[in-house]
């Protein structure tokens, strides 16, 4: 087949989740001999634009260096050259791109829409930016062949709000052993430190971490891993909280000393709420490293017993507390962590991916989509508390690349894991 993934910033992956997602599984399907086309976004100062990557077609195109316009123009560039280069099926990835559907639909390119998490959720869009995101959820739910989600509270909340069937995809998580030699650049001790790997953004609760860690009476370091590309005055807040025992790193983009920030810490400490499945909270666990995550349903989805949860500085000042007091606890958390990242596999993933490929390729969805109108009874989903792990979960998807031979109910793969 042939394969665009579009509204991202492109591959090699050095941004977030959706980079992330897209060379894990454009790799594959073009290793499966699938010709995958993927969109990357010209950077300011990148003087490199290689033709292909990891046996994925690179197309480069620019974007309006303004945050509120950087994905939207880059993706409508993205979608007129898609126009005149036909394609079996596009992944569009970010809700946000939806009011360009129309013009694939119109040109009859069947598309899936990954809508991530609950992005109107997030501050620094501000009023404007949080209403065009609710709208832009809308128009992805009217407008796309099928929509994907990586998290089961992200499927609930499109069954609730719009009534709206989800292919569910989650990430991968990297099983990693990677030394720790390259830690010794850092000063930092095997196991001797507490880490943060978050965007500065107030969603990711950098903050309440960063306070609670200072209240508490930790001895082992708290070292933070990254920054805030538009928000100054966040980034000062989160250095204002912080006592002479927390080290700023600011961003670490050698992956393989990432890697080894994540395995030989302590504990890693998760703050993010509103994305949907954390490709660095996969990493963590996969790492096999014990975690203290926000409280909220996508990370009880990740991590269930294996983590401890918070919701304001003093919960954190306490779990870290606790942690540093029961160091055995720590270790079985940690293999637990690791036990449970196993069942999210990008191999099986990517087996997804493709199977909805195909779906969209061979037009076999409904032609009529939901209106996009929010139900009249729509009330937030409830927070969900994962049952001890299963393989798999009953999702009415909008279309069924994964059913089992022989049932008339839809089974969508959680995790990447084994049907």
């Amino acid at each position: 087949m042939r394969i665009a993934m579009l509204g991202t910033r492109g591959v090699p992956a050095r941004y977030g989740g959706f980079e992330t997602a897209v060379e894990e599984v454009g790799r594959r399907l073009a290793d499966r001999g699938h010709r995958v086309v993927v969109y990357c976004r010209t950077g300011r100062d990148e003087t490199e634009r290689p033709d292909r990557y990891l046996g994925m077609e690179l197309v480069h195109l620019p974007a309006a260096h303004k945050r509120a316009l950087e994905t939207l123009s880059h993706s409508a560039l993205s979608v007129g050259h898609l126009l005149g280069h036909r394609t079996d099926a596009a992944f569009v990835f970010n809700a946000a791109n939806s009011p360009l559907l129309p013009a694939l639909r119109a040109a009859r390119i069947p598309v899936a829409t990954h809508v991530d998490g609950l992005e109107w959720k997030r501050a620094k869009w501000g009023p404007v930016g949080q209403r065009y995101y609710r709208a832009a959820e809308a128009l992805a739910v009217r407008w796309s062949d099928a929509l994907i989600a990586d998290a089961v509270g992200i499927a609930d909340y499109y069954r609730h709000e719009f009534g709206a069937p989800t292919t569910l995809l989650t990430y991968g998580a990297p099983l990693i052993q990677p030394g720790a030699d390259r830690l010794a650049e850092l000063g930092l001790t095997p196991g001797e430190y507490h880490l943060v790997v978050a965007r500065f953004e107030p969603e990711n609760h950098v903050d309440v971490i960063v306070e609670g860690y200072a209240r508490s009476g930790a001895t082992k370091p708290l070292v933070v891993v990254g920054s805030a590309p538009y928000s100054d005055a966040y980034t000062a807040q989160v250095h204002a909280a912080a006592d002479d025992r927390v080290r700023f790193l600011g961003g670490v983009w050698d992956q393989e000393q990432l890697d080894q920030l994540y395995a030989n810490a302590y504990t890693y400490l998760h703050g993010h709420c509103v994305g949907g499945t954390n490709p660095s909270l996969l990493r963590a666990i996969g790492a096999g490293t014990a975690v203290l995550a926000f409280d909220c349903d996508f990370n009880r989805e990740v991590v269930e017993d294996a983590g401890r949860y918070f919701t304001s500085p003093a919960d954190v000042a306490a779990l870290v507390d606790a942690a540093e007091a029961e160091p055995r606890r720590i270790r079985i958390a940690g293999k637990r962590a690791r036990d449970l990242a196993a069942g999210y596999d990008w191999d099986e993933v990517a087996t997804g991916y493709e199977k909805l490929a195909l779906a969209l390729a061979r037009r076999d969805f409904p032609t009529r989509r939901p209106n996009g109108r929010r139900l009249p009874t729509a009330v937030p989903a409830p927070l969900r508390i994962p049952e001890p792990r299963t393989t798999t979960a009953v999702v009415p998807p909008v279309v069924n690349p994964v059913a089992h031979p022989g049932t008339t109910t839809p089974v969508i793969p959680i995790r990447g894991a084994q049907q």
